[in-house]
């Protein structure tokens, strides 16, 4: 199976933001090349929020480009086999946080937001950060910092507050 197909599967069993759900559908019906960066209309991205419930505590990244604090996430790679493998990549790779895995029960929101490049069409999973866990800065980062939950919106937009609290109602 593609990871353009699997990304059709994985949107279709997707629950809550209907709206959101089918505008994602229906892009990659009139884009092939959805998936990908080079598609300049729009392309799924994948992120993961890595969470530490245990302390309870999120791990942000400072990116590089847009100067904001986000979770961790970025353009499917031909590697990733499946969207949550390239969120589970991109989570690792910008964290340093090896043995992270994903939350059980696949995608927590969606989130549609302009890049410098494109519309991205964010999936956006979690990630529970091992115990003990300790963070590596990447080079895509100015910064890579905990936030206990209380903290995120003082530093953190909207949609990532939502994203929080959407995995902690999962957890």
């Amino acid at each position: 199976m593609s990871l353009y197909d699997d990304a059709v599967l994985v949107l279709k069993g997707y629950e809550g933001q209907e709206e959101l759900r089918q505008t994602y559908l229906d892009h990659l019906a009139a884009h092939p090349d959805g998936m990908w960066k080079a598609c300049r209309d729009g392309h799924i991205t994948a992120s993961a929020l890595v969470i530490d419930p245990e302390q309870g505590r999120v791990l942000l990244t400072l990116h590089k480009k847009l100067r904001m604090w986000l979770q961790m996430g970025g353009h499917c790679e031909p590697v990733d086999e499946t969207l949550a493998s390239a969120a589970l990549r991109e989570g690792t790779e910008e964290s340093g946080v090896p043995g992270l895995t994903l939350l059980p029960g696949g995608p927590v929101r969606l989130d549609r937001h302009h890049t410098p490049c494109a519309w991205h069409l964010d999936v956006q999973y979690a990630a529970l950060a091992p115990s003990g866990a300790v963070e590596a800065i990447s080079d895509e980062s100015l910064d890579l910092r905990w936030f206990t939950y209380d903290k995120v919106a003082d530093v953190a937009d909207e949609s990532v507050v939502r994203l929080v609290e959407a995995t902690r109602a999962r957890l």
